[in-house]
């Protein structure tokens, strides 16, 4: 079999590389595109959207599509070019922020219908809020709603007679301040008999020959006064009848031992 010569190849390689594109390549319909404009209004947050920063934009973010359009002097953004699909649209700005809007590019007919509803971060996509309308006139679009002002210091407290007062440790002195002046100044303003019930009160009580550290009868000054008291009798309510016993249990040994003895 003989081959062909090297320039026949040559010049078979060329033409095909001078062929039109459109007689190699599929045919190619275009994806239909549409223009979304967005406007930010005044309000009483942002009473002129033309002071805001130089450097704020928008954007429509999507799976597999992203646009981003800067702010005009006229406090619009303008995305060309946008494909049919499902987007997030959000103001990016240093001073102000900015309620996201979900916008909805579907082919109708033979056009394209742009929707925008308000949504609301961390929800699903589908939960949408109320349906933002689109503006006609010189701010043809969707209205960008200005929610607050971004803040990025703490204000430093500064003093206060009140905080102070309202610090829990500061009123539970105030109060036993008040029940340390207070108590005694009512004592002596009580009704006499009602007066002698209290201090006769106040004697029987334990706790309080333990606290002003007083002893018992028979004791000396020094002496302990937890001695002669005995707390798991005190709170099982039993009194002293049993140290009562005590002596009268120690003269009757005695008697029989004497008796034992006389006899």
């Amino acid at each position: 079999m003989r081959l062909p010569p090297l320039s026949s190849l040559l010049l078979g390689a060329a033409s095909l590389l001078l062929l039109p594109p459109s007689a190699t390549a599929v045919t190619h319909h275009p994806e239909p595109q549409t223009t979304v404009s967005l406007w930010i209004p005044s309000s009483a947050i942002l009473p002129n959207p033309r002071t805001l920063s130089a450097t704020t934009h928008a954007t429509l973010t999507a799976l597999r599509s992203f646009h981003d359009a800067p702010l005009s002097t006229s406090g619009a953004f303008v995305f060309r070019n946008v494909t049919p699909g499902s987007y997030l649209a959000d103001v990016h700005c240093g001073s102000h922020a900015f309620a996201p809007l979900r916008i909805d590019v579907v082919a109708a007919d033979e056009a394209l219908l742009v929707r925008a509803w308000e949504t609301y971060r961390g929800n699903d996509w589908e939960n949408k809020g109320p349906e933002v309308p689109r503006t006609a006139g010189g701010a043809a679009g969707f209205a960008m709603r200005a929610l607050a002002p971004k803040e990025y210091y703490v204000e430093r407290g500064s003093f206060s007679i009140l905080g102070i007062l309202k610090n829990p440790m500061i009123l539970m002195g105030l109060v036993s301040m008040v029940l340390f002046i207070g108590m005694p100044k009512l004592v002596e303003n009580m009704d006499p008999e009602m007066r002698a019930e209290f201090e006769e009160q106040q004697r029987k009580n334990p706790m309080n020959s333990i606290m002003g550290g007083g002893g018992g009868s028979g004791q000396g000054s020094g002496a302990n006064p937890m001695g002669n008291f005995d707390m798991a009798a005190y709170l099982a309510g039993q009194g002293t009848g049993k140290k009562e016993e005590a002596p009268d249990n120690a003269g009757s040994v005695a008697k029989k031992g004497g008796r034992r003895k006389g006899e």
